[in-house]
């Protein structure tokens, strides 16, 4: 919450505008307000909630952690499809069941989603 209210109050420096033209302060504003109502719902349902000690698992951080090292490494040296394939069979290593039929599944949906962000959006995304 205090990371929200430091770029809200921040953005605030900056001309806002109205949403149909938005000022270089609007986005900012918007988005840290957002994280800030997120913030307080979780402060104000953690105290209803009974509490429940955390439990770290060190080794599926790593993984998830190596996962998204793989797939910037692939993405750079070969292409972004194949580092999303090898970031998905790997980050599931982390999960408590494997199954490469989901993982075939998954890479698909986000494969498809990249190219949505390529083709539809234009953004410059090395997939291929």
């Amino acid at each position: 919450m205090a990371v929200s209210l430091a770029f809200g109050l921040s953005s605030l420096k900056y001309q806002m505008g109205d949403f149909s033209r938005a000022g270089p302060g609007l986005f900012p504003a918007m988005v840290s307000a957002v994280l800030l109502l997120v913030g307080v719902a979780i402060v104000v349902r953690s105290r209803f909630v009974k509490k429940v000690p955390i439990d770290l698992h060190f080794k599926n951080i790593s993984v998830i952690i190596g996962s998204l090292c793989a797939f910037a490494v692939v993405s750079m040296f070969v292409n972004m499809i194949v580092g999303i394939v090898v970031m998905v069979f790997l980050a599931t290593i982390a999960g408590t069941t494997y199954s490469w039929k989901r993982n075939v599944k998954i890479s698909i949906g986000l494969v498809l989603m990249a190219f949505f962000f390529a083709r539809v959006l234009g953004m410059n995304l090395p997939l291929y």
